[in-house]
């Protein structure tokens, strides 16, 4: 697979052009297909059609001109999703809806849903359900293993 340093060289000036950050660059291997899928978002984490569409026509010229992706492959421009991976938990000062997995339990649980109520020092603090009754939990930011956005229902 080509270098998606250089890629993201190539990309993040055009993608900011429009108004939008890169979030991730990945190839993406479906048989003989090769796609090289690229997130933006906004600062205040939406994304629409539109603006891939337009990131997507001028991130294609600039890759086409700039000859750096050897071989034939299709240009996907995307937002990350909704239930996006947190990459940094300074996002938790947002205190946003999340899911988390934790390296060891904590009140016998692996895993949360919930609302982040603190994020102080390392120390994380959720508001989750169980059944219909509101908890809380704390654990230090080093027990994360996993933790992305969550949708609340």
């Amino acid at each position: 697979m080509e270098d998606t340093e250089k890629i993201r060289t190539l990309a993040e000036p055009v993608i900011e052009e429009c108004g939008v950050h890169l979030y991730d660059i990945e190839w993406v291997q479906n048989g003989k297909d090769r796609t090289l899928q690229i997130s933006i978002i906004r600062d205040d984490g939406t994304m629409d059609l539109d603006t891939c569409a337009a990131v997507s026509e001028r991130l294609s010229e600039a890759l086409d001109s700039a000859n750096v992706i050897a071989s034939a492959y299709t240009l996907e421009v995307c937002s990350p999703g909704a239930e996006r991976k947190i990459r940094d938990l300074s996002e938790l000062a947002s205190l946003p809806y999340v899911y988390v997995r934790l390296k060891h339990p904590v009140s016998h649980l692996l895993e949360f849903t919930g609302q982040v109520e603190s994020y102080q020092d390392g120390t994380v603090t959720l508001s989750y359900r169980d059944k219909a009754v509101k908890k809380h939990v704390s654990f230090a930011d080093t027990e994360i293993d996993f933790i992305r956005y969550a949708v609340q229902f």
